[in-house]
Protein backbone atom coordinates (compact mmCIF):
# COMPACT_ATOMS: atom_id res chain seq x y z
CA UNK A 1 0.00 0.00 0.00
CA UNK A 2 2.96 2.30 0.87
CA UNK A 3 4.97 1.54 -2.22
CA UNK A 4 1.70 2.11 -4.15
CA UNK A 5 0.86 5.78 -2.46
CA UNK A 6 4.96 6.59 -3.32
CA UNK A 7 4.48 5.81 -6.89
CA UNK A 8 1.27 7.62 -7.59
CA UNK A 9 3.31 10.77 -6.06
CA UNK A 10 6.37 10.53 -8.14
CA UNK A 11 4.42 10.22 -11.38
CA UNK A 12 2.38 13.65 -10.29
CA UNK A 13 5.27 14.83 -9.76
CA UNK A 14 6.66 14.05 -13.15
CA UNK A 15 4.38 15.66 -14.65
CA UNK A 16 4.19 18.83 -17.11
CA UNK A 17 2.01 21.26 -15.16
CA UNK A 18 4.14 23.92 -16.49
CA UNK A 19 3.91 23.69 -20.25
CA UNK A 20 3.67 27.19 -21.91
CA UNK A 21 0.38 27.44 -24.25
CA UNK A 22 0.61 29.39 -27.53
CA UNK A 23 -1.90 31.52 -28.02
CA UNK A 24 -3.79 29.64 -30.37
CA UNK A 25 -4.53 26.93 -28.13
CA UNK A 26 -6.96 29.44 -25.92
CA UNK A 27 -8.87 30.90 -28.38
CA UNK A 28 -10.66 30.14 -31.62
CA UNK A 29 -8.84 29.91 -34.72
CA UNK A 30 -10.99 28.39 -37.08
CA UNK A 31 -10.45 32.16 -39.16
CA UNK A 32 -6.77 31.06 -39.51
CA UNK A 33 -5.66 28.52 -42.11
CA UNK A 34 -2.82 25.97 -40.26
CA UNK A 35 -1.16 25.75 -43.58
CA UNK A 36 -0.20 29.37 -43.82
CA UNK A 37 1.20 29.62 -40.00
CA UNK A 38 4.33 31.67 -40.67
CA UNK A 39 5.16 30.74 -44.15
CA UNK A 40 7.03 32.62 -47.36
CA UNK A 41 4.52 32.80 -49.40
CA UNK A 42 5.20 31.68 -52.79
CA UNK A 43 7.55 33.94 -55.78
CA UNK A 44 4.43 33.49 -58.02
CA UNK A 45 4.07 36.44 -61.20
CA UNK A 46 0.40 37.67 -59.78
CA UNK A 47 0.71 40.58 -62.38
CA UNK A 48 -2.38 41.80 -64.15
CA UNK A 49 -2.04 38.93 -67.24
CA UNK A 50 -1.04 35.87 -65.04
CA UNK A 51 -4.24 33.80 -63.97
CA UNK A 52 -3.68 33.83 -60.52
CA UNK A 53 -4.31 37.46 -60.67
CA UNK A 54 -7.46 37.16 -62.76
CA UNK A 55 -8.76 34.71 -60.10
CA UNK A 56 -8.65 36.98 -57.14
CA UNK A 57 -12.00 37.79 -55.37
CA UNK A 58 -13.68 40.71 -55.44
CA UNK A 59 -15.43 41.76 -52.17
CA UNK A 60 -18.84 40.86 -51.58
CA UNK A 61 -21.66 42.99 -52.09
CA UNK A 62 -23.00 42.39 -48.47
CA UNK A 63 -19.33 43.50 -46.87
CA UNK A 64 -18.30 46.52 -48.36
CA UNK A 65 -17.98 49.03 -45.56
CA UNK A 66 -16.52 52.26 -46.34
CA UNK A 67 -15.09 54.11 -42.48
CA UNK A 68 -12.65 56.58 -41.96
CA UNK A 69 -11.09 56.85 -38.90
CA UNK A 70 -9.66 59.53 -37.10
CA UNK A 71 -9.41 61.39 -40.45
CA UNK A 72 -9.31 65.07 -39.48
CA UNK A 73 -5.28 64.62 -38.35
CA UNK A 74 -2.66 64.82 -40.99
CA UNK A 75 -2.15 60.73 -41.37
CA UNK A 76 -5.65 60.27 -43.13
CA UNK A 77 -7.33 58.26 -45.53
CA UNK A 78 -8.45 59.28 -48.67
CA UNK A 79 -10.47 57.84 -51.74
CA UNK A 80 -8.43 56.46 -54.50
CA UNK A 81 -9.09 58.61 -57.51
CA UNK A 82 -7.35 56.65 -59.67
CA UNK A 83 -3.42 58.28 -58.90
CA UNK A 84 -1.06 57.84 -56.45
CA UNK A 85 -0.88 60.79 -53.87
CA UNK A 86 2.36 62.61 -53.91
CA UNK A 87 1.77 62.15 -50.25
CA UNK A 88 0.38 58.32 -49.81
CA UNK A 89 2.47 56.01 -47.70
CA UNK A 90 4.54 53.57 -48.71
CA UNK A 91 7.36 50.80 -48.59
CA UNK A 92 10.08 49.13 -50.02
CA UNK A 93 9.00 45.39 -50.54
CA UNK A 94 12.65 43.99 -50.50
CA UNK A 95 10.86 40.52 -50.43
CA UNK A 96 9.55 41.22 -53.71
CA UNK A 97 11.85 44.57 -55.02
CA UNK A 98 8.95 46.64 -55.20
CA UNK A 99 7.28 49.70 -53.99
CA UNK A 100 4.01 49.15 -52.04
CA UNK A 101 1.19 51.86 -50.93
CA UNK A 102 -0.96 51.47 -47.92
CA UNK A 103 -4.50 51.07 -48.77
CA UNK A 104 -7.49 49.99 -47.54
CA UNK A 105 -11.35 48.36 -47.78
CA UNK A 106 -13.62 48.93 -45.18
CA UNK A 107 -11.26 48.11 -42.36
CA UNK A 108 -9.11 45.69 -43.96
CA UNK A 109 -5.56 47.33 -44.36
CA UNK A 110 -4.26 45.80 -47.36
CA UNK A 111 -1.58 46.88 -50.16
CA UNK A 112 -1.73 48.80 -53.80
CA UNK A 113 1.19 48.35 -56.24
CA UNK A 114 0.70 49.28 -60.02
CA UNK A 115 1.85 46.13 -60.76
CA UNK A 116 -1.64 44.85 -59.74
CA UNK A 117 -3.66 47.97 -61.73
CA UNK A 118 -5.33 49.83 -59.85
CA UNK A 119 -6.76 47.43 -56.78
CA UNK A 120 -5.99 47.35 -52.87
CA UNK A 121 -5.36 43.66 -52.58
CA UNK A 122 -6.29 42.60 -48.66
CA UNK A 123 -7.31 39.43 -47.21
CA UNK A 124 -10.53 37.99 -45.37
CA UNK A 125 -11.65 34.81 -44.11
CA UNK A 126 -8.71 32.99 -45.24
CA UNK A 127 -8.57 34.89 -49.06
CA UNK A 128 -7.42 37.32 -50.97
CA UNK A 129 -9.32 39.84 -51.87
CA UNK A 130 -8.92 42.96 -54.80
CA UNK A 131 -11.10 45.96 -55.15
CA UNK A 132 -11.41 49.11 -57.20
CA UNK A 133 -13.04 51.18 -54.48
CA UNK A 134 -10.88 52.06 -51.75
CA UNK A 135 -8.98 54.67 -49.55
CA UNK A 136 -5.06 55.14 -49.78
CA UNK A 137 -3.21 56.38 -46.74
CA UNK A 138 -1.43 59.99 -46.68
CA UNK A 139 0.80 61.71 -44.47
CA UNK A 140 -0.34 65.44 -45.12
CA UNK A 141 2.55 67.79 -45.77
CA UNK A 142 4.90 64.73 -44.87
CA UNK A 143 3.61 66.22 -41.04
CA UNK A 144 4.26 63.44 -38.95
CA UNK A 145 7.05 61.11 -38.35
CA UNK A 146 5.87 57.21 -38.71
CA UNK A 147 7.43 54.68 -37.07
CA UNK A 148 7.35 50.81 -37.44
CA UNK A 149 7.45 49.28 -34.19
CA UNK A 150 7.39 45.34 -33.24
CA UNK A 151 5.19 43.93 -31.63
CA UNK A 152 3.63 40.15 -31.33
CA UNK A 153 0.91 37.87 -30.63
CA UNK A 154 -1.91 40.95 -31.24
CA UNK A 155 -0.09 43.43 -29.29
CA UNK A 156 -0.04 46.98 -30.78
CA UNK A 157 1.99 49.86 -29.88
CA UNK A 158 1.23 53.58 -28.77
CA UNK A 159 -0.41 55.59 -31.09
CA UNK A 160 -0.60 53.16 -34.17
CA UNK A 161 -2.68 53.51 -37.18
CA UNK A 162 -6.09 52.35 -37.33
CA UNK A 163 -7.84 51.73 -40.37
CA UNK A 164 -11.49 52.28 -38.86
CA UNK A 165 -13.30 53.38 -35.68
CA UNK A 166 -16.09 50.33 -35.42
CA UNK A 167 -13.28 47.34 -35.31
CA UNK A 168 -9.50 47.12 -34.44
CA UNK A 169 -7.76 46.66 -36.95
CA UNK A 170 -4.55 48.44 -37.51
CA UNK A 171 -1.78 49.06 -40.52
CA UNK A 172 0.96 46.32 -40.27
CA UNK A 173 3.71 44.18 -42.57
CA UNK A 174 6.70 42.24 -41.97
CA UNK A 175 9.43 40.83 -44.23
CA UNK A 176 6.55 39.95 -47.23
CA UNK A 177 4.82 42.84 -47.60
CA UNK A 178 1.62 44.97 -45.80
CA UNK A 179 -1.04 44.13 -44.23
CA UNK A 180 -3.26 44.47 -41.55
CA UNK A 181 -2.80 43.21 -37.71
CA UNK A 182 -6.03 42.35 -35.67
CA UNK A 183 -5.75 41.89 -31.81
CA UNK A 184 -8.79 39.52 -31.69
CA UNK A 185 -7.29 37.17 -33.61
CA UNK A 186 -3.54 37.73 -32.20
CA UNK A 187 -2.30 38.14 -35.51
CA UNK A 188 -1.03 39.46 -38.92
CA UNK A 189 -2.68 39.09 -42.02
CA UNK A 190 -0.71 38.95 -45.48
CA UNK A 191 -2.84 38.69 -48.69
CA UNK A 192 -1.01 36.94 -51.36
CA UNK A 193 -1.40 34.83 -54.13
CA UNK A 194 -4.91 34.68 -53.79
CA UNK A 195 -4.11 33.74 -50.01
CA UNK A 196 -4.38 35.27 -46.65
CA UNK A 197 -1.05 34.30 -44.97
CA UNK A 198 -0.61 35.13 -40.86
CA UNK A 199 1.92 35.68 -38.27
CA UNK A 200 2.95 35.90 -34.75
CA UNK A 201 5.53 38.46 -35.32
CA UNK A 202 5.40 41.64 -37.43
CA UNK A 203 5.25 45.61 -37.03
CA UNK A 204 2.70 47.89 -37.00
CA UNK A 205 2.75 51.47 -38.28
CA UNK A 206 2.87 54.22 -35.73
CA UNK A 207 2.48 58.17 -34.99
CA UNK A 208 5.59 59.79 -33.21
CA UNK A 209 4.62 61.71 -30.20
CA UNK A 210 7.22 62.26 -27.99
CA UNK A 211 6.71 65.84 -28.73
CA UNK A 212 8.97 68.38 -26.31
CA UNK A 213 8.22 71.60 -28.43
CA UNK A 214 6.05 73.01 -30.47
CA UNK A 215 6.84 76.32 -32.55
CA UNK A 216 5.26 78.12 -35.30
CA UNK A 217 7.40 80.65 -36.83
CA UNK A 218 8.31 82.52 -39.95
CA UNK A 219 5.19 83.92 -40.50
CA UNK A 220 5.01 86.07 -43.86
CA UNK A 221 1.07 87.51 -44.09
CA UNK A 222 -0.17 88.10 -47.27
CA UNK A 223 -1.87 91.78 -46.79
CA UNK A 224 -2.45 92.45 -50.19
CA UNK A 225 -5.24 89.32 -50.21
CA UNK A 226 -6.47 91.18 -46.56
CA UNK A 227 -10.80 91.10 -46.28
CA UNK A 228 -12.01 93.63 -43.94
CA UNK A 229 -15.28 94.77 -43.24
CA UNK A 230 -16.21 98.11 -41.68
CA UNK A 231 -19.17 98.22 -38.87
CA UNK A 232 -21.52 100.30 -37.82
CA UNK A 233 -19.95 103.03 -35.20
CA UNK A 234 -20.05 101.90 -31.22
CA UNK A 235 -19.70 104.01 -28.39
CA UNK A 236 -16.09 103.74 -26.65
CA UNK A 237 -16.75 106.58 -23.70
CA UNK A 238 -19.08 109.40 -23.32
CA UNK A 239 -17.77 112.58 -21.51
CA UNK A 240 -20.52 115.27 -19.76
CA UNK A 241 -19.50 118.83 -19.80
CA UNK A 242 -20.98 121.59 -18.81
CA UNK A 243 -21.48 125.72 -18.52
CA UNK A 244 -22.52 127.13 -15.40
CA UNK A 245 -21.45 130.50 -16.76
CA UNK A 246 -23.47 133.67 -18.29
CA UNK A 247 -20.60 133.52 -21.12
CA UNK A 248 -20.11 130.88 -23.63
CA UNK A 249 -16.99 128.52 -23.21
CA UNK A 250 -14.82 126.94 -25.60
CA UNK A 251 -12.57 123.96 -25.06
CA UNK A 252 -10.68 121.01 -26.07
CA UNK A 253 -12.06 117.34 -24.68
CA UNK A 254 -9.65 114.61 -24.73
CA UNK A 255 -11.05 111.35 -24.51
CA UNK A 256 -9.26 108.32 -24.05
CA UNK A 257 -10.18 104.33 -23.70
CA UNK A 258 -8.16 101.10 -22.90
CA UNK A 259 -9.76 97.83 -25.55
CA UNK A 260 -8.85 94.33 -25.72
CA UNK A 261 -9.02 93.71 -29.97
CA UNK A 262 -10.42 90.17 -30.29
CA UNK A 263 -7.01 88.49 -32.41
CA UNK A 264 -6.56 84.81 -33.23
CA UNK A 265 -4.52 82.53 -35.66
CA UNK A 266 -6.44 80.00 -37.35
CA UNK A 267 -4.00 77.40 -38.49
CA UNK A 268 -6.59 74.67 -39.70
CA UNK A 269 -6.83 71.04 -37.87
CA UNK A 270 -3.08 70.49 -36.02
CA UNK A 271 -3.14 67.52 -34.05
CA UNK A 272 -1.05 69.61 -31.27
CA UNK A 273 0.29 67.19 -28.23
CA UNK A 274 0.10 68.55 -24.72
CA UNK A 275 3.97 69.85 -25.32
CA UNK A 276 4.14 73.63 -25.01
CA UNK A 277 3.75 75.64 -27.47
CA UNK A 278 4.50 78.57 -29.18
CA UNK A 279 3.80 81.20 -31.62
CA UNK A 280 6.30 83.93 -32.97
CA UNK A 281 5.11 86.69 -34.95
CA UNK A 282 4.81 90.34 -35.59
CA UNK A 283 0.95 91.56 -34.29
CA UNK A 284 -1.69 92.99 -37.20
CA UNK A 285 -3.27 96.19 -36.19
CA UNK A 286 -4.92 98.76 -37.61
CA UNK A 287 -4.18 102.33 -37.83
CA UNK A 288 -6.76 104.82 -39.53
CA UNK A 289 -8.40 101.91 -41.51
CA UNK A 290 -4.92 100.66 -42.48
CA UNK A 291 -3.44 97.00 -41.41
CA UNK A 292 0.18 97.83 -39.98
CA UNK A 293 2.57 95.22 -38.48
CA UNK A 294 4.16 95.64 -35.53
CA UNK A 295 8.27 95.80 -35.57
CA UNK A 296 8.67 93.73 -33.26
CA UNK A 297 8.38 89.75 -32.84
CA UNK A 298 5.74 88.53 -30.03
CA UNK A 299 6.01 85.23 -28.16
CA UNK A 300 2.73 84.51 -28.09
CA UNK A 301 1.81 80.72 -25.75
CA UNK A 302 -1.35 79.02 -26.33
CA UNK A 303 -3.06 75.55 -25.77
CA UNK A 304 -5.27 75.36 -28.99
CA UNK A 305 -5.74 78.42 -30.53
CA UNK A 306 -2.97 80.87 -30.66
CA UNK A 307 -4.80 84.41 -29.08
CA UNK A 308 -3.26 87.91 -28.48
CA UNK A 309 -5.11 89.54 -25.67
CA UNK A 310 -3.12 92.62 -24.76
CA UNK A 311 -4.83 96.14 -23.82
CA UNK A 312 -4.56 99.11 -26.35
CA UNK A 313 -5.48 102.54 -25.70
CA UNK A 314 -7.19 105.27 -28.29
CA UNK A 315 -7.53 108.39 -27.76
CA UNK A 316 -9.68 111.28 -29.95
CA UNK A 317 -9.60 115.39 -29.37
CA UNK A 318 -12.54 117.74 -29.95
CA UNK A 319 -13.32 121.42 -29.38
CA UNK A 320 -16.48 122.38 -28.10
CA UNK A 321 -18.31 125.25 -27.55
CA UNK A 322 -20.84 125.33 -24.58
CA UNK A 323 -23.30 128.06 -24.59
CA UNK A 324 -24.08 129.86 -21.19
CA UNK A 325 -26.40 127.36 -18.51
CA UNK A 326 -25.86 124.60 -20.98
CA UNK A 327 -24.33 120.90 -20.77
CA UNK A 328 -22.95 118.98 -23.57
CA UNK A 329 -22.31 115.54 -24.21
CA UNK A 330 -19.07 114.24 -26.26
CA UNK A 331 -18.97 110.34 -26.94
CA UNK A 332 -15.66 108.51 -28.39
CA UNK A 333 -16.71 106.13 -31.15
CA UNK A 334 -14.59 103.11 -32.65
CA UNK A 335 -15.30 101.78 -36.16
CA UNK A 336 -14.40 97.98 -35.62
CA UNK A 337 -12.97 95.85 -38.57
CA UNK A 338 -13.45 92.12 -38.94
CA UNK A 339 -10.25 91.28 -40.37
CA UNK A 340 -9.14 88.32 -42.82
CA UNK A 341 -5.16 87.49 -42.93
CA UNK A 342 -3.91 84.71 -44.98
CA UNK A 343 -0.71 83.54 -44.32
CA UNK A 344 1.91 81.15 -44.65
CA UNK A 345 4.28 79.51 -42.05
CA UNK A 346 6.49 76.65 -40.77
CA UNK A 347 5.45 74.43 -37.85
CA UNK A 348 8.61 72.99 -36.05
CA UNK A 349 8.14 69.88 -33.35
CA UNK A 350 11.30 68.97 -31.31
CA UNK A 351 11.20 65.47 -30.01
CA UNK A 352 13.30 63.79 -27.62
CA UNK A 353 15.19 62.55 -30.44
CA UNK A 354 15.24 64.60 -33.34
CA UNK A 355 13.32 67.26 -35.37
CA UNK A 356 10.17 67.91 -37.97
CA UNK A 357 8.68 70.61 -39.84
CA UNK A 358 6.76 71.59 -42.54
CA UNK A 359 5.20 74.64 -43.99
CA UNK A 360 1.56 75.51 -43.04
CA UNK A 361 -1.29 78.41 -44.24
CA UNK A 362 -3.84 79.50 -42.03
CA UNK A 363 -5.35 83.08 -41.38
CA UNK A 364 -5.07 85.82 -39.14
CA UNK A 365 -8.68 86.49 -37.84
CA UNK A 366 -9.32 89.87 -35.30
CA UNK A 367 -12.01 92.36 -34.62
CA UNK A 368 -9.71 95.12 -34.60
CA UNK A 369 -10.71 99.08 -33.83
CA UNK A 370 -9.51 101.02 -36.86
CA UNK A 371 -10.73 104.29 -36.10
CA UNK A 372 -11.86 106.36 -33.20
CA UNK A 373 -13.41 109.92 -33.45
CA UNK A 374 -14.74 112.10 -30.54
CA UNK A 375 -18.54 113.72 -31.60
CA UNK A 376 -20.33 116.49 -30.01
CA UNK A 377 -23.96 115.85 -29.61
CA UNK A 378 -26.63 118.32 -29.34
CA UNK A 379 -26.33 120.93 -26.06
CA UNK A 380 -29.23 121.31 -23.61
CA UNK A 381 -30.47 123.52 -20.97
CA UNK A 382 -29.38 123.38 -17.26
CA UNK A 383 -32.42 123.25 -15.55
CA UNK A 384 -30.86 123.70 -12.31
CA UNK A 385 -28.60 126.71 -13.85
CA UNK A 386 -29.41 129.96 -11.71
CA UNK A 387 -30.62 132.78 -14.03
CA UNK A 388 -27.74 135.12 -15.33
CA UNK A 389 -28.47 138.85 -14.62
Amino acid sequence: MMLSLLLLLALSAASPQGTVKKPSEDRNVTSLNPDLEDRAPEMTDISVNTSVYQHLLFPAKMKKKRQAYDNKGNVKWQTWNGTVPDEAVYIWNSYDTRMDYVCKYGCHAGVYNWRFGNFCHYSLDKKEYRTNSFDILVNDKYFEILEWKEGSYGSVPANAVRTCSSDEVYVGKNKYGLGKVRPSDWAFYLPWGGEEYWYWYYEVLTIKRDINHELIHFVEYKINDAKMIRNPPSTLAVYPISNNGCNPVTTTVTLSKTVVDDKWWDVGFLPFSDAPKTLQTAIPNMVSGTIVLSNITTILSFSEVPTDTREFSHSAKVKVSIPPNSYCTVKMLAYKYNVNIPFTAYVARFFEKGYQGSPISGAFKGILVGEVSAVVERCDHLSSAQPCP
